[in-house]
């Protein structure tokens, strides 16, 4: 046997390393010349040398790398597949969870510490909620969790290049509107508008109250029929690009190491401990140890081992909870309560008016529930509406309902802008709310009897605009233990467990 063959037998014997006959060849080629040199007397070239040498070199660099702890494998990857294993976990690829994954990352005390994969199943984002949202911002809330969540986000996307530019990338144009949120009240609602205008300028909320005499000077095509008071938003309020957004912290926290896996979260393994109260009741506490992944429109797929999950799966974040018993208990139990947030599909229409309100028109929001703010500089405009309890549409789909726009939003919008009754409704889309039918409001922190599944997710409609200051506060959560910045406990699951619900009183 020659030398070159039991160095490669060794090698392969050893590592398990394919190498190739074109190795052997050349290295036979090498020894051959070598041998004829020395014995002819004939010197050596230094170039032979030269060349060797660089064979040695990128043999042991093969070798090394197939050392355990490497990642080299003699089989082809596939690149779609997620890493086998992650620190984190974050099941949903909208804006909730990518802005989650961007504040690990930029928590982590030193680079690679925290190894974060976002798992999305929708590659095209053609039916994520967040793209499909009106893209709204505003402080007018009644809660003061959701107002402090306002105006960090808001002050995040003043300053988005501050946190989101990415070396030799074009900077972040999040097309950020600034006119403001105008919500309206009958005699019947405002003295809860007075109630959250308290509320709101407590939480140091720029926000100013109207009479209607003073709607109607600063807005002169609103019709004030029906309206006693007004509130308007004065800063930090009003629209953007949902898409320019969730791309931006989706490229960011890429650039610092997050990876990305298309594909579905199908169900985890995980560990169970039982232990019985003094009550004599058994209580079992699960830890999650994978995450099997699916790919899309294959069966192929991987179980990512994994020390934390966050579920933020939107609309579908139960049927994940779901996957870990969550809701199946005993009745009356913890483990019997599920995750009550549902998708709710929501139509938005966009419609063209050449004689509509002008570049002063805020995102109107009327006590009749119908919406509508500019979309653009050439007489176009978005409008919607939520539907009644019972008048719930169906969510196996996003079809739009256009009878919906024609007997419940039109008559509104005529009424409140009297241009509107010339109006042509040019298209339209569907998208659906993750909506907490407990509440109406997030569900922020780590379920009780699964130890290392936390939640963020049942914003109702809210969750893109809160999605900067929710990020961080999960982060902190995460890594430091507590929230550090805005205290989100009231948002935790322990009030569904309870029945104390955080009622919102400004849902659009």
């Amino acid at each position: 046997m020659s030398m070159w063959k039991g160095l490669h037998m060794t090698a392969r014997a050893a590592h398990g390393i394919h190498v190739s006959s074109r190795f052997i060849h050349k290295h036979t080629q090498l020894c051959t010349i070598w041998s004829r040199n020395i014995s002819t007397g004939r010197p050596v070239q230094n170039e032979f040398f030269k060349d060797l040498e660089n064979q040695f070199k990128a043999f042991r660099e093969k070798a090394a790398d197939a050392m355990p702890g490497s990642d080299w494998t003699p089989f082809e990857k596939n690149r779609s597949l997620p890493p086998e294993r992650a620190d984190i976990v974050i099941v949903g690829g909208g804006v909730v969870g990518w802005s989650i994954a961007y504040w690990l990352k930029q928590k982590e005390m030193i680079r690679d510490g925290v190894r974060v994969l976002v798992v999305e199943k929708d590659p095209t984002y053609s039916q994520a909620s967040t793209v499909l949202s009106a893209g709204g911002i505003r402080q007018q809330f009644s809660l003061p969790e959701n107002i402090h969540l306002s105006m960090a986000s808001a002050d995040f996307m003043r300053n988005i290049n501050e946190h989101l530019s990415v070396l030799n990338e074009d900077p972040v144009d999040l097309q950020f509107n600034h006119s403001g949120y105008l919500f309206l009240a009958s005699e019947k609602v405002a003295h809860i508008m007075e109630e959250n205008y308290s509320t709101q300028r407590h939480a140091g909320a720029k926000v100013s109250l109207l009479s209607p005499t003073q709607l109607k000077e600063k807005f002169p095509w609103i019709n004030t029929d029906g309206v006693v008071l007004a509130s308007y938003g004065l800063e930090n309020e009003g629209w953007f690009d949902p898409w320019m957004l969730l791309n931006a912290f989706r490229r960011k926290a890429i650039s610092m190491g997050v990876y990305q896996c298309f594909g579905e979260v199908t169900g985890f393994r995980y560990t169970t401990n039982t232990m019985t109260t003094a009550e004599g009741d058994k209580v079992d506490f699960r830890r999650i140890k994978y995450a099997n992944v699916q790919m899309p429109n294959s069966l192929e797929y991987q179980p990512v081992e994994c020390a934390i999950v966050v579920n933020a799966a939107g609309a579908y974040s139960s049927k994940v909870a779901e996957m870990m018993g969550i809701g199946f208990g005993p009745k009356d139990t913890i483990a019997g309560i599920p995750l009550p947030v549902e998708p709710r599909k929501r139509f938005i229409y966009v419609v063209h008016c050449p004689n509509g309100p002008g570049l002063d028109t805020p995102f109107l929001v009327d006590y009749s529930g119908v919406y509508f703010r500019r979309e653009g500089l050439g007489g176009n405009y978005i409008a919607g509406m939520s539907p009644e309890e019972e008048e719930e549409p169906e969510t196996n789909n996003l079809e739009v309902d256009h009878e919906f726009f024609q007997e419940k939003i039109w008559p509104h919008l005529a009424h409140r802008v009297p241009a509107f009754e010339c109006l042509k409704v040019t298209s339209a889309w569907a998208g659906f709310y993750d909506y907490n039918t407990f509440d109406q409001n997030g569900i922020v922190g780590m379920h009780p009897l699964v130890n290392n599944m936390f939640f963020a997710t049942g914003f109702s409609g809210h969750g893109l605009q809160h999605s900067p200051a929710v990020g961080r506060a999960m982060a902190e959560l995460i890594l430091d233990g507590g929230f550090k910045t805005l205290d989100l406990s009231a948002l935790s699951f322990k009030r569904i467990m309870t029945k104390e619900p955080m009622l919102e009183r400004n849902i659009v």
